[in-house]
């Protein structure tokens, strides 16, 4: 397993391939962005993109999304999985943040959890890209990259692998690395026919060594 000092040399390198690294989710606001999120759960964020602008100037407010019906938002987001799910969640959080927050989005993940459609992920992602609060969010090109860099143990599950990476990395890179670790599960180190012979971590990879 690489160390903590491997680990950072590992996260900085990405950050030379792809300097530019950031969320690709386009929101006008936090409470549009939380939307966003919620939106993006096993779809790709281009077809979020696609069909926010709709949903955002129909429902600008909690309050405007809070009252709506499925029926109303579904049309907006059909073009994504899980749409009909999606709708309740998007409903029932823009109601959670009324009732309970005075229609702002809160500041920690405790109480971003308590939101419908929120988990940890989603919490993290919306900690760190909207108020630049120190969050590591693990999705599945994260979890990809950490275990095959051998980051983590090969089993490791998302909370054990946003513990681990969180030891390994101080805090105030957890924003950049989850952003760099995304880019480099896209571009680099892909699911399937990872660019192994090219990748400048072959030297830190057991996986990839493995695969030229």
């Amino acid at each position: 397993m690489l160390t903590a000092s491997q680990t950072q040399q590992a996260i900085k390198i990405m950050g030379q391939k792809f300097p530019d690294a950031t969320t690709s989710l386009v929101a006008d606001t936090p409470f549009h962005f939380l939307l966003a999120v919620i939106l993006s759960a096993q779809t790709t964020d281009k077809a979020v993109n696609r069909l926010t602008p709709q949903l955002f100037a129909r429902y600008p407010t909690p309050e405007s999304l809070a009252t709506a019906t499925e029926s109303e938002v579904i049309p907006l987001i059909k073009t994504i999985g899980l749409y009909r799910n999606k709708a309740k969640h998007l409903i029932g959080c823009a109601q959670g943040l009324v009732s309970k927050f005075s229609s702002q989005v809160p500041q920690t993940r405790s109480e971003l959890m308590q939101l419908a459609g929120v988990g940890q992920k989603t919490a993290n992602v919306v900690l760190a890209e909207c108020f630049n609060i120190p969050a590591l969010a693990v999705d599945t090109h994260v979890s990809r990259v950490a275990r095959r860099l051998a980051m983590v143990s090969p089993q490791a599950k998302v909370a054990e692998i946003e513990k681990t990476l969180k030891q390994k990395l101080p805090a105030e890179s957890w924003i950049a690395a989850h952003h760099r670790m995304i880019y480099w599960g896209r571009y680099q180190c892909m699911a399937r026919k990872p660019l192994c012979e090219s990748c400048p971590l072959l030297s830190l990879c057991a996986f990839g060594k493995k695969q030229v």
